[in-house]
């Protein structure tokens, strides 16, 4: 293992898979008590709607930093607002969104809470990649491109770590662009029912998925 491998430890997975679990638990219970999540799921879709794309896409933007799942925001957006702003519109005010919150962690991580966010990344094992010119691009693609830290830990990381910050925006958003154009067009086809629509989503996800690979597969000495 390089000395700039960031990936020393994975603890933060198991944290997350515990929430997914509790989730679940919790929806069973609620089903075997009759409640109906589908009027629940519509009621909280209405008060999305009714606090307006400016509120959502501003919290797309900040909480993600502070843990929230973007794929949650992402899934989400394109039937909230997709009526109002189109699809294409709901997808660049994602894409917005998403340049938003990469400014604001990197921020946060390099500047504003530098101390704090380091002892964070220790705690959870994480060590920061020693960047220099020569190796900021591979240091970047491997932390965007390997399975791992969530998406705000990588960026956190990137941070800590001062890869430059026009190279950080560029490799950062290139790298989420695919996923959350999918979970946009797959989350608006599986809230409507639209079969084509979700079979594009989950296209989009099965070539981004191929195009990682071949990517790890051609630069595997360098992001490895």
């Amino acid at each position: 293992m390089p000395p700039e491998e960031p990936l020393k430890k994975r603890k933060l997975p198991l944290f997350q898979l515990c929430v997914v679990a509790f989730a679940a638990v919790a929806a069973a219970l609620l089903l075997l008590r009759g409640v109906n999540i589908r009027g629940m799921a519509a009621q909280g879709m209405a008060m999305i709607r009714d606090a307006g794309p400016w509120v959502y896409f501003s919290a797309t933007a900040f909480l993600p930093a502070v843990g929230a799942p973007l794929s949650a925001f992402t899934i989400v957006a394109g039937e909230a607002f997709a009526a109002q702003m189109t699809l294409a519109g709901v997808i660049v005010a994602t894409m917005a969104a998403i340049a938003a919150n990469l400014a604001l962690t990197y921020w946060l991580a390099r500047y504003a809470l530098r101390p704090i966010l380091s002892r964070v990344t220790e705690h959870y094992g994480y060590r920061i990649p020693r960047v220099t010119k020569k190796n900021a691009l591979n240091i970047a693609l491997m932390l965007r491109l390997t399975p791992g830290p969530p998406f705000f830990m990588q960026s956190y990381i990137l941070g800590l770590a001062e890869v430059p910050f026009r190279l950080y925006m560029i490799v950062s958003w290139v790298c989420i662009l695919p996923w959350a154009v999918a979970f946009v067009v797959l989350g608006k086809g599986v809230f409507n029912g639209n079969f084509k629509m979700v079979i594009t989503g989950v296209g989009v996800l099965v070539a981004a998925t191929a195009f990682v690979h071949w990517v790890r597969k051609r630069y595997a000495d360098r992001l490895d």
